[in-house]
Parts: structure tokens; C-alpha cells; sequence
């Protein structure tokens, strides 16, 4: 058995109830699970898996989806976790839905340190909180900076922020 079959099984035998649904494209294979388990089910896939290395936690913002023949996502957002397992080479992802009304959910960041970077990107650039984060300072924007611009509702010429950034001019 392959380990993202062992993978899928963890996640379905000891988290039933958190198993929301599962697909694959190309070889690869991701649950999704609830948002409120996934600190759990991450820490099983590292502990007893092996999947050591978080190598992505992002995030897509499913505004205005209307692929014809695909399922329609049931949420607005979606965070991301891309695992790694260095021993056997093997790759699985899991993915939590979180609706615009209540965009938090738990960190992982206490699982791996670099997971704090990603989530304060995602707050940063979307808006979600990750509830017990110690840090939700921005990133990548100003510090004063409002609105989160890879939201899909955020207009593509900004909202007049740039024209107070400082000029800096030779």
C-alpha cells in the first residue's frame, strides 16, 4: 500500500467524523477534512506517518467559481497543507473549507515553526485568523495597510493605498 493510501486510511479510520470528502488529480491524493481537526489530523500524519515536512499552507479564495461541471467549493475560502514524507518520497494534501462569515482556524504553526510564516501570509494577503497564532502582524504589507488584496473582491487597482506609500525618488 502506497502512503498516501496509508495516509487517506489514517485520516478516515481515526477521524471519521472530521473525513468531510477526498479527490486526486494526477496521482495525487488529498482529504478534506474539518477545519476545527485539522491540528490533530496534521499532528497523526507527522507523528505516525511520517509526513515530517510541511512544505505549503496557503489558501484560495473560491469567490465567483463557476467551472461548468465541476462541483461547486461549499465554502468561499479554502487553507491548503501540502505534507511531505522524506523517508518514502511521498507527497499528501489536505484541505479545509472556512466560510467568509467566521474566517478563523486553528494554527498548526505549534507542529512546525514555519507554519507561522504561511499563516501570517494568509492572514495578510486573505484575511484568515489562525486561532492561538502568536503573532498576526502583516507580512508582506504595510503595517497600516487595510484590506487583504488577493481576496477576489478587492479591486485590481487597489484603493488609492499606493498613493500613500513614501516615494523614494534619485
Amino acid at each position: 500500500m502506497d502512503c498516501q493510501q496509508r495516509a487517506f486510511d489514517l485520516v478516515s479510520s481515526r477521524f471519521g467524523s472530521a473525513l468531510l470528502g477526498e479527490g486526486a488529480f494526477r496521482d495525487q491524493r488529498w482529504a478534506i477534512i474539518d477545519r476545527g481537526s485539522n491540528a490533530a489530523i496534521l499532528e497523526a500524519l507527522r507523528d505516525d506517518l511520517g509526513f515530517s515536512f510541511l512544505m505549503d499552507l496557503t489558501c484560495v479564495d473560491w469567490l465567483g467559481w463557476d467551472a461548468e461541471g465541476l462541483e461547486r467549493p461549499p465554502e468561499r475560502f479554502s487553507v491548503i497543507y501540502l505534507l511531505y514524507n522524506p523517508t518514502e518520497n511521498c507527497y499528501f494534501r489536505l484541505k479545509t473549507f472556512v466560510p467568509e462569515s467566521d474566517p478563523e482556524v486553528p494554527t498548526v504553526s505549534h507542529l512546525w515553526k514555519c507554519a507561522a510564516w504561511a499563516e501570517r501570509e494568509v492572514w495578510d494577503q486573505y484575511g484568515l485568523r489562525f486561532t492561538n497564532l502568536a503573532d498576526h502582524r502583516r507580512i508582506l504589507n504595510p503595517i497600516d495597510y487595510t484590506g487583504h488584496p488577493l481576496r477576489k473582491d478587492y479591486p485590481l487597482t487597489g484603493r488609492g493605498e499606493r498613493s500613500n506609500f513614501p516615494q523614494y525618488v534619485k
